[in-house]
């Protein structure tokens, strides 16, 4: 007898799984595997092949021919200073309400740049003239008061010598007429102090204008019409404290870091040719002003001041310009160079960075089709920043000065513009 299926129990077989699904639904996993492992790989082949093929990115220099002349020392490289720079600020605080300057202006010494509201100093200004004549106008008082308080002494002298007047008299008029003189003394101390107020409350009235110090030209303009300035830094940055920046353009100097290994070849008078980043045509005469008796310990440097010779045919040379400067050889008496041979002469100087060393000896590379080269080098005299060669390459060679330790002989390069 057949049994009915229950309507109440929900019908699970159509939820089994055949055996033939289940061996399908794992070679489809194994296959989604292989491709992913498959991919993978392709790409690590496509990078490996990639990096294979990336060129290195270099940095190149070009050989110059070592200048004729006295021969350079040593060579650094610095910044023009000015000796005379003022950044110009008021003695008081307050609001400035003119301005009479901007960049690039040349002034004169005491000629006004700017103007602070003086109207409370003005006052004050004021009231000390005003006690000053009112202190005068006593005087002139006392003065005629003193006028009459002798005539009535001397009227009160001729009485008691005529017995007609008592002696307590004479005494009092005495009395008024000194103590007049004494009024008139105190007063005119009176006036003097009122005379020192007065310069005080000028001297007051004098600080709201702001004069140039010195000749020179104004670079940097530091406050506009209605801002407060102040000697000191306050008002949480909303104050400034100067209106102007001025530069004595004769003042212009040369201002250089010298390793303190090299220190020893530079000294006072050393004749200097300098050539500015801006103008790489100009070599411009200087020498040495005075080497500054103290290094930086965490640079290991040494300042070194330079002038520049006859800087007034020089009017292009700017403040904070960058600048390279040779340190040259003094020059010899020509009775000690008689009868001695030179020595070998360098071929050129290059930078130090590139220079690589190994256990043999030292090299660079050189720049051929695309290509380094390894060329052996022989050096000579240390510069700072360049070294002498004194054999391995030659004038308009280019050299790699910065790229990849690795580099290898015909190794393919790019190099970077």
């Amino acid at each position: 007898m057949s049994t009915s299926p229950d309507p109440a129990k929900p019908d699970l077989s159509s939820l089994r799984i055949g055996e033939g699904q289940r061996k399908s639904g794992k070679t489809g996993k194994r296959l989604g595997v292989f491709a992913a492992m498959l991919g993978v790989l392709v790409i690590v082949t496509g990078a490996v092949f990639a990096f294979r093929d990336q060129k290195p990115i270099v940095e190149v220099a070009t050989v110059e021919k070592p200048a004729t002349g006295r021969p350079a020392l040593l060579n650094a490289s610095g910044y023009v200073t000015p000796r005379r720079r003022a950044t110009v600020a008021a003695k008081i605080t307050g609001r400035v309400t003119g301005v009479f300057f901007d960049e690039g202006m040349h002034v004169k010494q005491g000629q006004i740049l700017a103007t602070l509201d003086d109207s409370d100093v003005r006052r004050a200004l004021d009231s000390a003239v005003a006690d000053r004549n009112s202190t005068q106008a006593q005087i002139m008082d006392y003065q005629v008061q003193l006028k009459n308080a002798e005539i009535e002494l001397h009227r009160a002298d001729q009485l008691q010598a005529a017995g007609v007047q008592s002696q307590e008299a004479l005494d009092n008029a005495r009395t008024s007429a000194d103590s007049l003189k004494a009024k008139i003394a105190l007063t005119k101390e009176q006036v003097a102090a009122s005379a020192a107020r007065i310069n005080e409350a000028q001297q007051a009235v004098d600080n709201c204008v702001i004069r140039a110090p010195f000749e020179g030209i104004i670079v940097s303009k530091d406050a506009q019409v209605g801002e407060m300035i102040s000697p000191i830094s306050a008002g949480g940055g909303f104050t400034r404290t100067g209106v102007a920046t001025i530069v004595d353009m004769n003042s212009n100097e040369i201002e250089v870091d010298v390793n303190e290994a090299y220190i020893a070849r530079v000294e006072p008078g050393q004749p200097v040719t300098a050539v500015l980043d801006a103008y790489p045509d100009w070599q411009i005469p200087s020498k040495v002003r005075t080497v500054i008796p103290t290094a930086d310990r965490q640079k290991a440097t040494v300042k070194v001041r330079i002038t520049i010779i006859d800087l007034e045919k020089y009017n292009f040379i700017l403040p904070d310009m960058g600048v390279k400067v040779a340190f040259l050889e003094n020059e010899k008496p020509a009775a000690k160079d008689q009868g001695k041979e030179k020595g070998p002469q360098a071929v050129a100087f290059i930078p130090k960075g590139a220079v690589r060393s190994d256990a043999n000896a030292s090299f660079v590379f050189l720049i051929r089709e695309g290509k380094v080269e390894r060329r052996a080098v022989s050096l000579g005299m240390d510069r700072g920043t360049e070294v002498a060669v004194m054999a391995g390459v030659l004038p308009g060679d280019s050299l790699v000065v910065k790229g990849p330790e690795n580099l290898r002989d015909g190794d393919k390069v790019e190099i970077r513009q």
